[in-house]
């Protein structure tokens, strides 16, 4: 485990600079058994920091892997209202939420795709209160992640397990900023760097971006009214936080129906507990055509058809193959910190607040302006030392944005 003064370290962040829990605030975590020294510690934090209450709902992998493979068919798509029913009441009194990934990856290898999807499926309509108040910016809230065996193992295979969590703990580390004397005094540096970028960006005030790499050849259009966002954002009683820990993205929305050509991933994705490899979609007016993958190929497809928003994008992502999560040299099997070590896209719903006054519109209206709705958001990484990026503003211009993996802006 990490050493104590880390792991206080590793809290304060996530409490301060992550939820940025304000005095009086209910702050509702969801974690694995495993992760329970942090939240045990982050608990303690919260409440030094003001906090009126921290509720903590457990969940245990090994417990949902046997449901999976035993109970009965009809019975996975129940959901128990209640606590559900307790959070959506916490959630629009102003509570922030904190959710720590424990991954596992692969652990639910073995089990059949549709029982899986049922779950997934059910979980994601339970949600979707929670969601909608995360698409409109109303809370704060952060993922973080707390290392399992599990997953040490699967990012660094030929090192014994004490030595692969002793590893893992050190990426972990050095891509949080955990490293610094001050960790919360770096954040603000590195906040202010990212939002010098969102500046630059949109200033350029792009019309589309066309990707080249091998396997990866796509346009994206983007809406006229399109917001560049980075780490740090705003809830609308005017707190700053940062949903991401860690961050190095800067990423805005597509136009839905003006997604053209083949897109091919660099990373592994972890879906539902089971790998997606060595995959690559074809678009057509933003829809997904076609889809191919060595590994995971009808887990995919599976995701793209849980409704009709999952076959179109809902985010474009810019994230150099020089973010220092990406010199870590490691695939981390885990999205959380694979999509900060690359550019990447992601299916499924658009959030509103990258679009110019998009907090404000209906559902119907963010339709009409070409902005991606669904049950889902899941980013798959396709970013490399190979990836080009152009832009095109709306006077025609042709600026380059990315040359060989990194920015030319």
């Amino acid at each position: 485990m990490l050493e104590y003064d880390k792991l206080e370290k590793y809290a304060e962040l996530a409490v301060r600079i992550g939820v940025n829990i304000q005095k009086g605030q209910t702050l509702y975590i969801s974690a694995a058994l495993e992760a329970a020294p942090f939240v045990r510690k982050i608990t303690e934090v919260a409440y030094n920091d003001g906090a009126k209450n921290v509720v903590v709902d457990w969940f245990d992998d090994e417990v949902n892997r046997i449901r999976l493979l035993h109970a009965p068919e009809e019975s996975l798509s129940n959901i128990r209202k209640g606590k559900l029913e307790d959070l959506r009441k916490d959630l629009e009194n102003g509570a922030a939420m904190l959710t720590i990934h424990s991954p596992k990856p692969d652990y639910f290898h073995g089990v059949e795709t549709k029982r899986i999807t049922a779950v997934s499926r059910a979980n994601n309509e339970a949600m979707h209160f929670a969601r909608e108040l995360i698409r409109q910016n109303k809370i704060s809230w952060l993922i973080v992640a707390y290392p399992t065996t599990e997953w040490a193992k699967k990012v660094f295979p030929h090192l014994p397990e004490e030595e692969a969590m002793q590893k893992l703990w050190e990426c972990i580390e050095k891509a949080t900023r955990l490293d610094a004397t001050d960790p919360v005094e770096r954040w603000q540096e590195h906040l202010k760097k990212i939002e010098d970028r969102v500046q630059l960006l949109n200033n350029l005030r792009l019309k589309k971006l066309s990707y080249r790499a091998p396997g990866t050849a796509l346009t994206i259009e983007l809406p006229k009214d399109h917001l560049w966002v980075g780490a740090g954002q705003q809830n609308e009683q005017g707190v700053l936080f940062v949903p991401n820990l860690p961050t190095e993205e800067v990423f805005t929305v597509p136009l839905k129906t003006g997604v053209n050509g083949v897109v091919s991933s660099t990373r592994p994705l972890s879906y539902n507990g089971q790998m997606i490899d060595r995959f690559s979609l074809t678009f057509r007016e933003g829809k997904v055509t076609e889809v191919r993958a060595e590994t995971g190929e009808e887990l995919l497809k599976s995701l793209v058809g849980l409704d009709e928003g999952a076959a179109y994008l809902g985010e474009v992502a810019l994230v150099p193959h020089t973010s220092p999560i990406s010199q870590l040299g490691a695939i981390f099997h885990q999205t959380l910190f694979d999509e900060n070590a690359s550019c990447h896209l992601a299916l499924g719903f658009a959030l509103p607040f990258c679009l110019r006054g998009g907090t404000g519109l209906t559902r119907e209206e963010l339709a009409e302006r070409g902005i991606n709705q669904s049950m889902v958001h899941v980013d798959f990484m396709i970013g490399s030392s190979e990836l080009d990026i152009d832009g095109e503003n709306w006077e025609g211009k042709t600026i380059p944005i990315f040359r060989n993996g990194d920015w030319v802006i």
